[in-house]
């Protein structure tokens, strides 16, 4: 039967020159996580995407980081992360996926998708830390799931987005954004009763982790 996987922070830079082996963990990281990847995802299963894919600044950019995910199994459903600068709007990026022939690329926004028995949504979120107006009108209008910016860090709680993970009875909260040092204080388990766990990919060992 199909499984679903999640994993954020790729940071991938096939086509652009931003390589992240410069950064501590990360060294020949495309080929670990491409080894992960295949060793236990299959063609009929789904992979949740969370955000910061591709260092490309435009749409035209991403082929290459685009052509690899797409080689790989499975079907991948993509979140916009803090760092996807080259997103535009959902239909210039479903065209330009229909044109290239990535097939496996699905954008989620403002929209669901199924896989089994689970109705996968999602968002980027937003800054834990946003204090201005505009901030605060995006943070209050996007329902959430899957995530980019974790809603829980350190001592900091987002109670909008909290908020609504709790009234939709979200009971598990995937997210990634964080690295290195700063994982120390990301929330990982229970939460006011959800379970949080991060999945930015050099703290998951470019594995993806299987959503159960």
């Amino acid at each position: 039967f199909a499984l679903l996987y999640t994993i954020a922070d790729l940071h991938l830079s096939l086509g652009t020159d931003k390589p992240m082996d410069v950064f501590s963990g990360w060294r020949d990281y495309v080929e670990r996580l491409e080894k992960n990847w295949r060793a236990i995802v299959n063609e009929e299963d789904t992979v949740v995407l969370a955000g910061d894919l591709s260092w490309a600044m435009k749409l035209e950019d991403t082929a290459a980081d685009f052509a690899f995910l797409n080689a790989l199994p499975g079907q991948k459903l993509l979140l916009k992360g803090n760092h996807d600068y080259w997103w535009t709007t959902a239909k210039k990026m479903t065209d330009f996926f229909t044109q290239s022939g990535f097939s496996t690329l699905r954008i989620v926004h403002n929209n669901a998708y199924p896989v089994g028995n689970v109705c996968v949504c999602g968002t980027r979120g937003w800054s834990y830390d946003c204090e201005k107006e505009e901030d605060l009108k995006i943070l209050n209008r996007e329902p959430v799931v899957f995530l980019h910016y974790p809603p829980v860090y350190g001592d900091y709680v987002c109670a909008e987005i909290l908020d609504v993970l709790k009234e939709r009875g979200v009971r598990r909260c995937y997210y990634g954004h964080i690295h290195g040092a700063a994982a120390k204080r990301a929330v990982q388990g229970a939460f006011d009763g959800i379970s949080f766990r991060m999945v930015s990919c050099d703290t998951t060992g470019f594995m993806p982790v299987l959503v159960p």
